[in-house]
């Protein structure tokens, strides 16, 4: 196992490297080759490189090669290295809903650097499940029972933390945060805490919040921090909230400036608030009547805030631009202008991603689309679209997008903390809600295998009638049929595409409805392959019946070959004649 993974990794290293290698493996005894593995002859620094360049799902399965490699790759030092050569992806993620009474699940689709979608679902993510936040390779997640779930999208590991409050009326998965601080290097998770009403017995989430509760991986209890006055929860709801560096940012209300907004920001590691003001330029409207939308989003690693006019009869719609402003400086809270895009009046508010030199935008034909960011100054023009996804069924507006990478980084050093628990009801694809969506998939890969089944048989089935055809061409004296015959009978070979191997992983919605698509195209495919194989089949048993009995009617003329062997040709050709044929 140890050799196999080595020469796999060899060839990418540099030709006079590889050239060294194999010299010195050759003037080592036999055994000692044998029993050394070839990468390990390298300096450390050097397989470090080497294992920077593997994606998790490798690394994971080099833990297990050997003692150095398990204490390189899951040391502390290689885990944070590693994460800083890690590769970006946007994380689109759709919640849970219902769509005319149907249980559509929670789901996540991944787009790499290169502009490809994830096919396969993020196994941590349960059916039920809500994203908070993205960080380091860890998903934040919050569950309707009362824990949340922090898991590595990469190598699957998990656990559930207590939620601050219990059976907390109107609480949401979107007054939670989740982030990571450099200095500290703590993971912490925020809830903006509902003000309680008066006469109530227990907390209740109105739209305004005076506490943000702060739970720092590792620790015992929630903690609860007072904010400098009551915030809006209607602006965390429609804004979002963003952990950059981390520092937390959200929008609040303030109608005296121009935007009637400003940032509030949260230190997670001295936990103190303060106030940074928008740009004074005021945004330009294009569209009267309609109100302005605001979203505070993470791009390029900085924190930026969008805004756009909506439609005055179709407060779904955009009109005019959307403008993009970048804090370019948080201590002088100096702004500047990173993007004015113009484009049609059928986008949907939402979040706003831009991945690479792309945005991505949601469109009101039910689809989501990239659009290369082109332009002199901020002025933006969008160019080469490109169509991502149909993300019907799920609703538009529920979509969020993060950045995130896949990393090793460990939580079961936090799985001993008091606040860790398992959640008591019973979760996921376990719920009686799921049961007609598993039944659905079950079905849907019994079609497989039923159409897999189908075409080996028919595939074996064609063979052995072309073997008959065959043996019974040299009875068959006319040569002009015996030629006619020889030319058809390479028709009766089925091209069926190749049986790839179903995959064992669940499948995202986005791969579901394509390999559903890909399922009816093959079994409709079968079967015109099949109605040609038989129309072919029957045309040449046809032939070689006619042939056969005008042969019978002649040999008493001494045609060349007995009646005996005639008749039992006849006979041979019937056994051609396939069940499902007339």
């Amino acid at each position: 196992q140890v050799d196999a993974v080595a020469k796999d990794l060899v060839p990418r290293l540099p030709q006079e490297t590889r050239l060294l290698t194999m010299v010195s493996e050759e003037i080592k005894p036999k055994k000692q080759r044998d029993e050394e593995c070839i990468i390990n002859c390298l300096p450390g620094e050097l397989i470090e490189r080497i294992f920077f360049k593997l994606p998790v799902s490798t690394l994971l399965r080099c833990t297990g090669v050997c003692e150095q490699w398990h204490k390189i790759i899951r040391g502390p030092q290689f885990v944070t290295s590693h994460l800083q050569h890690a590769p970006h992806y946007a994380l689109l993620f759709f919640p849970q809903e219902s769509v005319s009474g149907e249980p559509h699940p929670a789901d996540a689709i991944l787009i790499d650097e290169a502009w490809s979608l994830s096919t396969y679902a993020v196994p941590v993510i349960g059916p039920d499940d809500f994203l908070c936040g993205s960080c380091n390779g860890l998903l934040c997640l919050y569950t309707k029972s009362s824990t949340l779930k922090i898991a590595n999208l990469a190598t699957g590991e998990f656990l559930h933390l207590e939620k601050p409050v219990k059976n907390l009326r109107g609480d949401h998965f979107l007054f939670y945060n989740f982030g990571f601080h450099p200095l500290t290097k703590e993971y912490k998770i925020t809830h903006f805490l509902g003000d309680s009403i008066e006469g109530r017995p227990r907390p209740h989430n109105n739209n305004r919040f005076s506490v943000v509760q702060v739970y720092t991986l590792g620790d015992e209890k929630w903690r609860d921090i007072k904010t400098p006055e009551a915030l809006s929860l209607n602006c965390v709801k429609n804004s979002g909230a963003v952990t950059i560096d981390g520092t937390l940012y959200w929008l609040i209300e303030d109608v005296v400036a121009s935007w009637q907004h400003a940032v509030m920001t949260f230190d997670l590691c001295g936990e103190s608030f303060a106030q940074i003001q928008l740009p004074a330029t005021k945004p330009d409207d294009f569209a009267a009547g309609g109100s302005r939308r605001y979203w505070i989003r993470e791009m390029d690693g900085k924190v930026c805030v969008a805004t756009a006019q909506t439609c005055p009869s179709l407060p779904r719609w955009l009109v005019g631009k959307l403008q993009i402003w970048e804090l370019e400086n948080k201590t002088e809270q100096r702004w500047i202008q990173k993007y004015n895009i113009q484009y049609s009046p059928d986008y949907i508010p939402g979040p706003n991603l831009v991945h690479g030199d792309k945005i991505i935008l949601q469109r009101c034909d039910g689809n989501l689309y990239s659009y290369e960011l082109l332009g002199e100054n901020f002025n933006t023009e969008l160019c080469k679209m490109a169509k991502l996804l149909d993300f019907s069924p799920h609703k538009p507006d529920n979509m969020q997008s993060y950045i995130c990478v896949k990393s090793l980084v460990r939580l079961d050093v936090y799985k001993k903390t008091a606040i860790v628990r398992r959640p008591k009801q019973r979760e996921g694809w376990e719920l009686k809600k799921w049961e007609a969506w598993e039944h659905e998939l079950s079905e849907n890969e019994r079609m497989w295998s039923d159409t897999h089944r189908d075409e080996h048989k028919e595939t074996a089935r064609a063979q052995r009638y072309r073997m008959m055809i065959n043996n019974l061409l040299p009875h068959i004296l006319d040569d002009t049929i015996r030629q006619e015959i020889s030319m058809n009978i390479n028709q009766i070979s089925p091209n069926f595409p190749d049986q790839q191997p179903r995959p064992i992983r669940r499948l995202n919605w986005v791969a579901q409805k394509q390999d559903l698509q890909n399922l009816n195209a093959r079994m409709k495919k079968y079967n015109t392959i099949m109605k040609a194989t038989d129309e072919v089949t029957s045309s040449i048993i046809s032939m070689m019946g006619g042939a056969i009995e005008d042969q019978k009617r002649a040999s008493s003329s001494n045609a060349g070959i007995s009646s005996h062997n005639l008749s039992e040709a006849d006979d041979d050709v019937k056994t051609l004649i396939p069940e499902s044929l007339p």
